[in-house]
């Protein structure tokens, strides 16, 4: 009896169990329209803006039977920052360009294309300058007065982010960042009655290892044909870009922009400081025709023969003989970075390789940061984050991430796996299946992330039938990997923008 009492006693003492946390609301789209005018071109345009967030849902199906499937609606998985500029009293919609623009990183928002080159107001950069007051001013480069402009933030970057429930790291992938993407331009294609327009994609950097999987993605699953593809600052090819041991790639196609960096610093014999893009040349030939064979050589590489290679080198990178032949011959870009102001007790930045940083001593091997990242990186988060809130009316106390701290390295690669990643064949396979489309590939000679001439020989193993070569365009700025912050450059790059489309769209007369 006592034993029973006092087991009661437990159960009635027992704290009940807590309420189960409320439901969150459901996701919904948040977007703000607003209405601007600017002068672009030497004209007055009235635009729209619409800010904000879209939800991206996915059909699930729960299989019935063999062939009978039961729909159970849509899921929401993101929520997608999306702005776009939409020029007004246009009569016929279906006639008028889209551009849909992203950036790279990968684990980078698209405030770079946006405020440094496409939108119509954007964020001067100026060399040693990290601390404002900084202003957007006119953009009157803008794109807008030949096209219609989206600019999508990947997950995980700008204001996107996966709904509560859901992994961000779904979306941290090669073939699922294209699918999540490519889903967003056939919505907002959709929803905005554009199927019709002439459409066009815009990436920078592995924004253009992003937009030939796109391209390609949304011709093959939707049906969805582009006019065409512009490709800044091309990663086309992870073999052209990676110092592996073992990979010579990289010290062929680096060493025309190590030629014009020392250009630009004034490093090179009196003939080859006369003209830029004649240095340039000169490089490149002797990249392909003798350098390449040499490193193809190794250890077969006669003494005579290895001298000479050196001597180029040596004139050609503003380098010393003995520190190319302290490193076999194989220049690293990091050490590049380091030794060729070293004198002068400053690095070279790799994003521009006109800008100088200065490190801790003059003694390391590499730099410890990029010199041109702080000039560019102050300006455009201080005015993006004050410009989407006061002019564009989107609220949030969400962070816009402008650059994620961590997914270029977490990010998968698992369809590439023990290889490099390559979309050179994904863009040729896309263009033969699509003839229409035109691919323009704007490079900076001071690049030094992806240098122009490694994109060049991506270009040029395409293997692309003889009557589609003419489909490619390529054009070189004298900047670097965000060659727009140059502004003659950004002024010779939205002239070519401009023409390329009016190319790429064809006359129906």
């Amino acid at each position: 009896m006592r034993v029973g009492r006092f087991c009661n006693s437990r159960a009635m003492t027992e704290p009940a169990s807590p309420p189960p946390p409320p439901t969150p609301p459901a996701p919904e789209d948040r977007l703000v329209k607003t209405y601007h005018s600017a002068v672009v071109g030497g004209r007055e345009l009235a635009y729209t803006v619409s800010c904000g967030t879209i939800v991206l849902r996915e059909e699930s199906e729960k299989t019935k039977g063999d062939d009978e499937g039961a729909s159970e609606g849509e899921k929401p998985r993101a929520e997608v920052s999306v702005i776009a500029y939409t020029l007004d009293s246009v009569e016929n919609r279906g006639d008028r360009p889209v551009t849909f623009a992203f950036n790279g990183g990968p684990g980078s928002a698209s405030v770079w294309l946006h405020l440094g080159l496409l939108g119509p107001r954007r964020a001067p950069v100026t060399e040693g300058v990290t601390t404002g007051p900084f202003r957007l001013v006119d953009n009157e480069h803008s794109l807008l007065d030949v096209s219609d402009i989206v600019f999508i933030d990947p997950v995980s970057t700008g204001y996107s982010r996966a709904v509560v429930g859901e992994k961000a790291k779904e979306f941290h992938g090669f073939q699922r960042d294209i699918e999540s993407i490519s889903e967003v331009i056939r919505l907002w294609t959709t929803r905005n009655r554009r199927w019709t327009s002439p459409k066009f994609l815009i990436g920078e950097s592995y924004g253009t290892t992003r937009g030939a999987g796109v391209a390609a993605h949304l011709q093959e699953r939707y049906g969805l044909f582009l006019n065409g593809l512009m490709l800044v600052s091309g990663a086309l090819d992870f073999g052209q870009l990676e110092f592996d041991n073992g990979n010579d790639a990289p010290y062929v196609g680096f060493l025309p922009t190590y030629a014009a960096t020392a250009w630009y610093h004034g490093r090179l014999a009196p003939d080859l400081q006369a003209d830029l893009r004649a240095t340039v040349a000169e490089a490149e030939r002797f990249a392909v025709e003798e350098y390449a064979v040499a490193l193809a050589k190794g250890a077969r590489l006669p003494d005579d023969e290895r001298a000479r290679i050196i001597t180029q080198l040596a004139r050609l990178t503003g380098l010393s003989e003995d520190y190319i032949d302290r490193t076999d011959l194989r220049i690293v870009d990091q050490r590049f970075f380091k030794e060729l102001l070293r004198d002068e007790r400053r690095t070279v930045g790799r994003l521009d390789s006109r800008f100088k940083g200065i490190d801790r001593d003059a003694a390391g091997e590499h730099a410890e940061d990029d010199a041109s990242f702080g000039a560019t990186m102050a300006p455009f988060a201080a005015t993006f984050n004050d410009y989407v809130r006061g002019d564009l009316g989107f609220e949030t106390d969400r962070t816009y991430e402008i650059l994620h701290p961590n997914l270029w390295k977490t990010w998968s690669y698992a369809d590439h796996e023990n290889k490099y990643v390559n979309v050179g064949e994904l863009l040729r396979k896309t263009v033969s299946g699509n003839p229409g489309l035109h691919v323009f590939v704007a490079s900076g000679y001071y690049d030094l992330a992806t240098p122009h001439f490694t994109t060049d020989i991506v270009i040029d193993h395409l293997a692309l039938d003889r009557t589609l070569r003419g489909n490619v365009t390529t054009a070189y700025y004298e900047a670097g990997h965000m060659m727009y912050i140059h502004e003659p450059s950004l002024a010779a790059l939205k002239a070519d923008l401009a023409a390329f489309i009016a190319r790429a769209i064809p006359s129906r007369d």
